[in-house]
């Protein structure tokens, strides 16, 4: 196999900055981005034989660790049936009776491809159920890359310094009203400036696409409360924090109830999947029922949904959530200690299996906040957690990612290599 540097070079000729998502560039820490050829447990294995500890966890969704027996099981049992049938396939009704059951506010859910199709299905239902045109979003909450949701948007957009993107109609954006995070007086005020004429509030409940952001307590209850009053709808995007933050998602933790849930990531068990689902009288506005066209001829791929069943049946099993936490709370609590043996003013945010390094003296709880972070102190810690075997998200402003594969000696040896990176900024 070719390294690394040899295929960015071949790709760089074929494909738009030589990778099909923007923040795995590098463009943000400096240098090139290595290619992988495998994954086993918490460990990537580069095209040029480097393992690496792995805290990206393709973006989320490998829980369980890369390439699980079991998962692995599921995807060829379901291989020898065929790739796709383009018809309804039993899969999609056990994936939908686990997540009814799982998440406390659906009672219907319909699958699609990402968690882009399930933000953007999620918004056209919305606007189609209340009949108003204007959403309220949170500046850094990324939901994938429709027109209404890049604005302000987190996640790559942010990482390479242009928050809206080009291509975005100004109509559109003006349909899109932006508030900080955490600032329940600033959602009450944008309700009385649009009375009647907001269709729903999207917002990731705890943020991870702009580094992880936790809510002031009573902030998400203030979310609900208003939209409730104001006829609106209100949309949680537990597409990365669904499965992982619990089984219910930040929902069941924060005993929150939206009235529509974006799923992704792990239903899919590494494999392309999305959904949204909620309340039953909404979700029947959808075609072929209601007046709401929503389609996809991949959605339910019996390949996806066989891989994503099995990793929500051990999670069903294991219920690994308190020794996910303990995990993140041994990364955090090194992270600090090392912070504060150098004089580095840093926070980490940490829920669970998700946490995030900022180099900043600034509880982060916003936007604003989070780009208090030395973006170039991250780079070098980023660069110097890499050359010693570790792997993080590429980018100051992204969540990083823990597995119950990285119990035992991965996380051990991960915590001293970071607390040695931190010691030579």
């Amino acid at each position: 196999m070719q390294s690394s540097d040899a295929l960015f070079a071949r790709a760089l000729q074929l494909i738009p900055g030589g990778v099909n998502s923007p923040v795995r560039a590098f463009r943000s820490v400096g240098g090139a981005p290595f290619f992988v050829k495998a994954a086993r447990g918490a460990t990537l294995i580069t095209a040029d034989d480097r393992e690496l500890i792995d805290f990206v966890c393709t973006w989320g969704p490998a829980i369980h660790g890369h390439n699980h027996p079991v998962i692995k099981a599921a995807i060829a049992a379901a291989l020898e049936n065929g790739t796709s049938f383009g018809t309804p396939n039993p899969y999609e009704v056990e994936m939908a009776e686990l997540i009814v059951k799982f998440v406390p506010s659906i009672q219907k859910v319909r699958m699609c491809n990402s968690g882009t199709e399930a933000t953007m299905s999620a918004i056209r239902l919305a606007r189609g159920f209340t009949r108003r045109d204007k959403i309220i979003k949170f500046a850094g909450c990324y939901h994938g890359h429709s027109d209404s949701l890049l604005i302000k948007a987190g996640s790559g957009a942010l990482t390479h310094g242009h928050p809206d993107s080009a291509g975005v109609p100004a109509a559109f954006a003006r349909e899109t009203i932006v508030l900080p995070y955490n600032d329940t007086a600033a959602l009450a005020a944008a309700f009385a400036a649009h009375p009647g004429q907001i269709a729903c509030v999207i917002l990731e409940a705890y943020c991870g696409n702009v580094g992880v952001i936790l809510p002031d307590a009573g902030y998400l209850a203030a979310g609900r409360a208003v939209t409730a009053q104001h006829g609106a709808l209100l949309i949680f995007d537990e597409v990365m924090t669904g499965f992982r933050i619990a089984k219910g998602g930040v929902q069941e933790r924060e005993h929150i109830v939206p009235d529509l849930t974006c799923l992704g990531k792990i239903i899919g068990g590494g494999l392309p999947v999305g959904a949204f689902g909620g309340r039953a009288d909404i979700m029947d506005y959808l075609a072929p029922l209601g007046p709401v066209y929503q389609a996809g001829t991949l959605s339910g791929n019996p390949l996806a949904l066989a891989a994503g069943i099995a990793g929500l049946r051990l999670l069903e099993e294991l219920n690994p959530y308190a020794r996910l936490d303990a995990l993140g709370r041994q990364l955090r609590d090194a992270v600090l200690a090392a912070a504060r043996a150098k004089g580095l003013p840093t926070q980490v945010p940490q829920c669970g299996s998700m946490f995030s390094i900022f180099f900043t003296a600034t509880p982060v709880r916003d936007y604003t906040t989070a780009l208090t972070g030395d973006a170039k102190l991250f780079a070098r810690f980023f660069h110097a957690c890499l050359a010693r075997g570790v792997y993080l998200a590429p980018s100051a402003y992204e969540a990083g990612f823990l597995s119950t594969a990285h119990e035992g000696p991965a996380i051990d040896r991960a915590c001293e290599i970071m607390s040695q990176a931190i010691a030579e900024l």
